[in-house]
């Protein structure tokens, strides 16, 4: 079970501007799209810059202390507009590391691109949020079916779940005491968990070995021998 990374998330039928594109056709292109921003694209299909709705607000308004600008009245091209260069992601990037880039830049929108520069996809703030608005029964039946069932194989009966407003509440009875905090870690890593609460009991502590090894059947190795002098 593998943690989400921008490729589960982002957009794939990405909506792009080229550099010539006009103002008009990009304000045309983010209200029937609704998005907020757009990539700008070269011949090669790599990201050269990103326009977005600010952008074309603050051209609209021209600069501090005077009305009008380069795009007043609906003039300019989307090179004249874009943010250039443009920060972009990759597809196998953590979601909370992307996130990290996005709050450090201030930034909305990330376009993803491959090994070789081309646009892939785009990564907004709501698309890394998306995961963590999770319904209750949706975060129990993975927790059920994906950890403790598929994962680490226990029986049905042996764990009860139960999940309200992000929190997972573990009761009941593993076999071993190693499996407690193996539990709690898996679950506390799944997408939308806000915290993980458990009182789960155990049938065997598997954790004090006393430094000698466990007998492959599971039970107790035998204690060493008292030390005693030899007598001459």
């Amino acid at each position: 079970m593998q943690p989400r990374t921008v490729r589960d998330v982002m957009t794939r039928d990405v909506v792009t501007a080229r550099r010539d594109t006009t103002f008009q056709e990009i304000t045309g292109l983010l209200l029937r799209h609704h998005v907020g921003a757009l990539p700008v694209v070269d011949e090669r299909h790599r990201p050269v810059g990103i326009v977005s709705e600010a952008d074309l607000v603050r051209a609209e308004a021209g600069p501090p202390g005077r009305r009008g600008g380069p795009a007043r009245g609906g003039t300019g091209s989307a090179e004249q507009l874009m943010t250039s260069p443009v920060v972009v992601a990759r597809p196998d990037w953590s979601l909370v590391g992307t996130a990290r880039v996005m709050h450090h830049g201030r930034l909305k929108h990330l376009p993803v691109v491959d090994g070789d520069g081309r646009l892939t996809g785009v990564v907004s703030r709501s698309d890394l949020l998306r995961p963590l608005l999770r319904d209750d029964e949706e975060i129990r039946r993975e927790i059920v079916d994906d950890v403790l069932l598929g994962s680490l194989w226990l029986p049905a009966h042996a764990v009860r779940v139960a999940v309200e407003d992000g929190v997972v509440t573990l009761t009941g009875t593993v076999e071993r005491r190693s499996l407690v905090p193996l539990v709690e870690t898996m679950c506390r890593s799944l997408d939308g968990v806000v915290e993980v609460r458990q009182s789960l009991a155990f049938t065997r502590d598997d954790t004090l070995l006393g430094g000698c090894q466990r007998p492959p059947d599971g039970s107790a190795a035998p204690a060493p021998a008292p030390n005693s002098e030899e007598k001459p």
